[in-house]
């Protein structure tokens, strides 16, 4: 008989999207090299898309989960051996490919990065995407040249993943960071995590004028539309602002005053398609300069039968930090 697993798979039927954990065998399993015994997944915002049937699926069905970490059970003819630790974030799992959301997963060698030795597995996944795009962009304000003397570093969408991660790493390189949030209750973890001003979300996701007070030396920005343009428009001569997300919208309502009389660059964050060295480089970053109690305070933990549930709060900016999802509960 051969075994079945479990795995959390989205199908279509009529126009109807259905999100639910099913049971398959690795004959159902992708065409790919390298066979991985999945220990952990993440729940990302693009993972509630999903599951709300929002649309980033591709085809069906589909196994979701953009980020996995496993050990490889059969590694093929590629430079992995059975038994060996990796990551895959990205790369269009949950949208093209099957993901992480499974007990089992086959995947492209090319995906994969080696799970650095100081990380336990479930700490990785607590990083997950939303980590790793954290410090693309600080990684990204430094090689711009921003230095934490220049002056504060502001976070939108504090709260979530990225902006959690973001303010921990930041902070532990001895920037001053303002973290902007909707959600007062959350200030004393924002101030944990290194946070040491806050200012509201509606000050920013109301439309200001093109052209204010400068206040930033730099930004992470995960929200968008106008959150941005006031982001923008708020920014220090010279100053540098990070995009990787979306949370309000995909639009920006900006001038180009910001870019001319103030020198103001735009750095655009992927982490979908990031070259296998770039991430390296991240996870390497992310082993040395990430706060494992911070880390810790930051993430739960949770069945992969509460996804369901999890999806539509995600979505709706109810969750807090990092999920951690174990796909063996």
């Amino acid at each position: 008989m051969t075994d079945k697993f479990n795995a959390f798979m989205m199908t279509e039927s009529d126009g109807i999207k259905k999100a639910s954990l099913t049971q398959l065998t690795e004959a159902d399993l992708p065409d790919q090299e390298v066979l991985i015994k999945i220990s952990y997944s993440g729940l990302n915002y693009k993972d509630g898309l999903a599951i709300c049937g929002k649309g980033i699926a591709r085809h069906f069905p589909m196994v979701g989960g953009i980020d996995l970490v496993g050990s490889v059970i059969d590694g093929g003819q590629t430079e992995y051996a059975a038994g060996d630790k990796v990551i895959v974030n990205g790369w269009g799992l949950s949208e093209v490919h099957w993901g992480g959301f499974s007990q089992k997963q086959r995947v492209n060698p090319d995906w994969l990065v080696r799970m650095p030795s100081g990380f336990a597995q479930q700490e990785t996944m607590a990083i997950g995407t939303a980590g790793y795009t954290a410090m693309l962009c600080v990684l990204a304000l430094q090689e711009q040249g921003v230095r934490p003397e220049d002056g504060e570093i502001l976070v939108t969408g504090a709260a979530g993943g990225v902006g959690s991660v973001a303010i921990s790493l930041l902070s532990s390189l001895g920037y001053q960071v303002a973290a902007s949030t909707g959600r007062q209750e959350t200030h004393d973890y924002l101030r944990f995590l290194g946070a040491t001003d806050f200012i509201s979300r509606n000050e920013l996701s109301e439309a200001g004028r093109p052209f204010q007070k400068e206040r930033w030396a730099g930004a992470v920005d995960t929200v968008g539309t106008t959150t941005l343009a006031n982001v923008l428009s708020q920014t220090q001569y010279g100053g540098v602002v990070t995009c990787c997300g979306l949370a309000g919208g995909a639009d920006l309502p900006a001038s180009v005053l910001p870019f001319i009389l103030r020198n103001v660059h735009l750095i655009g964050v992927d982490s979908v398609m990031a070259s296998k060295e770039r991430r390296q480089q991240a996870w390497d970053r992310l082993e040395s300069d990430l706060d494992r109690e911070k880390l810790a305070e930051m993430t739960t933990v949770e069945p992969m039968s509460a996804l369901p549930q999890l999806g539509p709060k995600i979505v709706e900016g109810k969750i807090r930090g990092r999920v951690v999802i174990d796909v063996n509960r």
